[in-house]
């Protein structure tokens, strides 16, 4: 979530908020908290998110005493209001010791009404598993691991750049089994030079594993990456396609739920984090580069921190952490929404958009009337959904939503 680019120079004040036509809130959604650690042990050639590779010893005492000062200067923000969940995303989080993870969570315990069952998501890469550690984190109060696996094909590891192999994705997951009962496996399919079985039996073997959830990624070619310097040779559209198609189906039938785009799971154990932020709801990024969407009675606010982490936790024991901030305006908002809530399988209740986006639906009615003459969605009066022709053409059916011209 939290890692686009951005530059900035440290000790600028943040850019001077827009003002547009403002929502208006009766209640606040559900507020998550995303901290982002921004180190890795080796940067993937097709990764742009904010991540380092780490170099000597990380700086991990002085990033979380800048973490914890961030925190203190966004309690206005959001004071008295619950947090449901917490996610670590990097990076790599499972590169910071259990004692810095528990400081972490103890700061934003004794700060933030955190709900007695919050989800508590640590993401985590096989070539950082340690019985030992693992064990502490769940001890430290995390809940849930998300496992970066990627592949069990020890030659696809190779070009994805991964610094685990297969027998070490297979031993991380059995590590992570036996301290925590709420699973994360992190695939990706339309690899290079990868074939529609090879596809198939990596999922396969994520499945027989028995986690709580799966997220099967298509891999996309970002700009600023190796991949997009030295693009692979990928499997074409309609290979691609075909290994959607079989995903899903396979994964069905070994009793998941197709909940989102890239998001399957058993049991009811759907990422309440994720399902926050597809359902328009609000978090708090800490961390370098993080990103915040704050409701407020009458607007809707977005953050961004600086990205550099040296330049980050200057900026946060300062409390200046937020380089730049603006309000989404009522045009931008439709377009945000939908951006996320038609990410879900089911799509959403009609009366969520007001909830949520702070607007009557009528704002989106045209967008509405052209993306089901399409056939893209399905309405009526208590639901809207993609079709399964608009989750196979997502970025079209968003498109119609985009603003075409922004309000002055």
């Amino acid at each position: 979530m939290s890692n686009e680019t951005g530059a900035g120079v440290i000790g600028a004040r943040p850019s001077p908020i827009t003002h547009h036509p403002s929502p208006r809130f009766r209640a606040l959604p559900p507020l998550s908290l995303y901290i982002h650690i921004p180190w890795c042990a080796r940067k993937c050639p097709y990764c742009d998110f904010n991540s380092h590779e780490a170099r000597g010893a990380l700086p991990e005492q002085d990033y979380v005493a800048a973490l914890v000062a961030d925190l203190e200067s966004a309690l206005p923000l959001v004071w008295g209001r619950k947090v449901y969940s917490v996610f670590f995303g990097g990076g790599t989080p499972s590169l910071f010791s259990p004692p810095g993870i528990d400081a972490i969570l103890c700061a934003v315990r004794a700060r933030l009404p955190l709900a007695a069952d919050a989800e508590i998501t640590l993401e985590a890469n096989p070539g950082t598993f340690e019985a030992g550690k693992f064990k502490a984190f769940r001890a430290a109060g995390v809940n849930r691991l998300s496992i970066g696996i990627q592949s069990f094909n020890p030659r696809h590891l190779k070009t994805l750049g991964r610094i685990h192999d297969d027998a070490e994705a297979r031993r991380a997951i059995e590590i992570a089994k036996r301290n925590f009962d709420n699973i994360n496996l992190d695939m990706m399919y339309g690899l290079p030079g990868q074939t529609l079985p090879e596809a198939l039996a990596d999922v396969e073997s994520a499945s027989e594993f028995g986690p709580q959830h799966i997220s099967a990624y298509h891999l996309t070619i970002e700009p600023n990456t190796l991949f997009h310097r030295y693009p692979p040779a990928l499997p074409d559209e309609d290979e691609a396609a075909a290994m959607q198609i079989a995903i899903e189906a396979r994964l069905e039938q070994a009793g998941f739920e197709h909940y989102e785009t890239s998001a399957f799971a058993r049991s009811a154990r759907k990422c309440w984090h994720n399902l926050n932020y597809w359902t328009f709801g609000d978090y708090l990024g800490l961390g370098a580069g993080a990103h915040s969407k704050l409701s407020f009675a009458d607007r809707i606010v977005r953050q961004m921190r600086y990205k550099q982490p040296k330049q980050y936790m200057d900026a946060a024991l300062r409390g200046a952490a937020v380089q730049t901030e603006n309000e989404v305006s009522v045009r931008e908002v439709g377009f945000e929404f939908m951006m996320n809530a038609l990410r879900l399988t089911e799509g959403f209740e009609v009366n969520l958009f007001p909830e949520r986006a702070g607007v009557p639906l009528n704002v989106v009615l045209k967008e509405l009337d052209d993306a089901e003459r399409r056939g893209l969605i399905t309405r009526d009066h208590q639901r809207i959904a993609p079709t399964p022709l608009g989750q196979r053409f997502l970025n079209d059916l968003l498109q119609i939503f985009l603003p075409e011209n922004e309000i002055a």
